[in-house]
């Protein structure tokens, strides 16, 4: 474990010092906190992170290594890591290596030794705001003038640096059922496994697709995954899923594909002050009642009424789920002759890194699809 000096500066000149901890050098992003006590691997491979300095409140991180199984995509796409107490050593029957080696492998800077309650206290109070780690220049001002050079994260469109360059497909697992047009933005490999398991053979298209490429693959549905940056700026995908929706193609969304599924609804979104991240956040159905525990990863969410039935183009919308943390639009959903034919979701059902209460929406994606196919599911 190293024992060189690092030192992070925010945006409003607060200083926390360390010590290295992955790769020496620079990284600078918006720093963000998660509360999820294990799932560092796919929290660091969730390609939602993009442009973001990540910070975990667990205290103790790395004891599980580094395994070749939980990767949520084929990088790390944090662009820094802090942490407390980094373990030692690896100690898990699966790992490979450790996470402060893989870390140094991948070029990613983190800081650790560092007081991540007060950091975490401090951004819940201020929000989250620009960073900067450093290794190699410890001076406080000169690094604290590199931060404020840094974008903000309002405005960017990001999609485009995490998707993939060609269109691929991903066969059904046993036999196909359906056939579904997925775009990635930024989707982690266990949304892909879900849709798979189902039965549902996918057509994998970047951000960038048009409308037309989509409706080449003769879609029984579509679905919009998950990414980084501002929904408003994301204007290609908000086109193509308005074109979805007027040709009465069953839309499913997660995170910012919830967020997108708002625009083309005609609502808004707005960034949060520091934003959802972690595993073990709670989330009510409005229709059932029942309060699920989620994994989340957004810094912003969607403006619409909650508890109103709203007329759009496509059919009546309404806020299908909320957090019970503070009263977050959690879902959205799309009804035509009283009849589903979208849902979104602002969380991540497909559970990785759990908890697993929210996997059954995979199903009810098959339901849909079925019932506008006129099968069973």
């Amino acid at each position: 474990m190293s024992s060189q000096p690092a030192i992070l500066v925010l945006e409003d000149g607060r200083v926390f010092r360390g010590r290295s901890f992955g790769a020496a050098g620079e990284a600078f992003g918006e720093l963000v906190f998660s509360t999820g006590m294990s799932g560092y691997q796919e929290l660091l491979t969730d390609p939602s992170y993009h442009k973001q300095v990540a910070l975990t409140t667990a205290p103790h991180v790395g004891n599980t290594g580094w395994n070749d199984e939980d990767d949520e995509s084929s990088r790390i796409w944090v662009a820094g890591f802090v942490v407390r107490d980094p373990a030692p050593r690896p100690s898990n029957w699966r790992s490979k290596g450790s996470l402060d080696a893989e870390l140094a492998r991948q070029g990613v800077v983190g800081i650790a030794d560092v007081d991540t309650r007060a950091l975490t206290r401090h951004i819940r109070e201020a929000g989250a705001m620009r960073v900067g780690i450093s290794t190699t220049d410890l001076d406080e001002k000169s690094l604290l003038a590199k931060v404020l050079q840094q974008p903000s994260m309002e405005g960017a469109d990001l999609t485009g640096e995490v998707t993939i360059d060609e269109a691929y497909v991903i066969p059904a697992r046993g036999e196909k059922k359906y056939t579904v047009a997925v775009l990635d933005l930024g989707i982690k490999s266990m949304s892909l496994s879900r849709l798979s398991e189902l039965g549902i053979e996918q057509h994998v298209l970047p951000a960038t697709a048009s409308w037309a490429d989509v409706e080449a693959t003769n879609p029984d549905g579509v679905f919009f995954s998950n990414g980084p940056g501002d929904p408003a700026a994301a204007t290609g995908p908000i086109a193509v899923l308005k074109n979805v929706l007027e040709n009465r193609i069953p839309y499913f969304g997660i995170c910012l594909g919830n967020q997108l599924f708002g625009h083309a609804l005609g609502f808004g979104t707005y960034k949060l002050k520091f934003g959802h991240r972690g595993l073990n956040v709670p989330v009510k159905d409005l229709a059932t009642g029942k309060v699920e525990i989620t994994a989340q990863n957004h810094g912003f969410a969607v403006d619409a009424p909650i508890g109103e039935h709203v007329e759009t183009p496509y059919g009546t919308a309404e806020v299908s789920h909320v957090c019970l943390n503070d009263d977050v639009v959690e879902g959205l959903e799309l009804r035509r002759d009283g009849r589903r034919v979208g849902f979104s979701v602002q969380y991540h059902p497909e559970a990785a890194a759990g908890p697993h209460d929210s996997t059954h929406l995979f199903d009810r994606f098959v339901e849909m699809l079925a019932a506008n196919a006129g099968k069973e599911a």
